[in-house]
């Protein structure tokens, strides 16, 4: 039986702010953004070619905004996602060379922290 993770909750103060964030500056595409009730907006994203998505809003997550830390996402080059979120505005960490992995850091404005890996022999 296969156990996938397919939505991970990404708590923000400000959700428009947030999606913006996400969508024009780091590059995910926006899936939904749906307003259920008055207390339940979800908005969900997904990083381009990922199986795995994210959801921002209202009612969705009691995590407190900028709690969510060490979500890691795998990429081909590190180097070319570093150059794309500097292009686009993102502070980003220098590369971290590791024997299991090239790292880059980054934060949405809320501080939730981000992890982009490149992992040796894929490419």
């Amino acid at each position: 039986m296969d156990w996938k993770i397919e939505l991970v909750a990404i708590p923000v103060t400000d959700v428009d702010r947030a999606k913006a964030f996400y969508v024009d500056q780091v590059g995910f595409h926006a899936d939904h953004d749906h307003k259920v009730h008055e207390g339940l907006r979800f908005v969900q994203l997904t990083p381009p070619g990922s199986a795995c998505s994210i959801v921002l809003g209202t009612g969705v997550t009691e995590m407190a905004p900028g709690s969510q830390q060490g979500v890691q996402v795998v990429v081909s080059d590190v180097a070319a996602a570093r150059q794309h979120l500097l292009d686009h505005g993102v502070a980003v960490s220098g590369v971290d060379e590791q024997p299991w992995g090239l790292f880059v850091r980054f934060t949405d404005p809320d501080g939730n922290g981000w992890v982009l890996q490149q992992i040796p022999g894929r490419g």
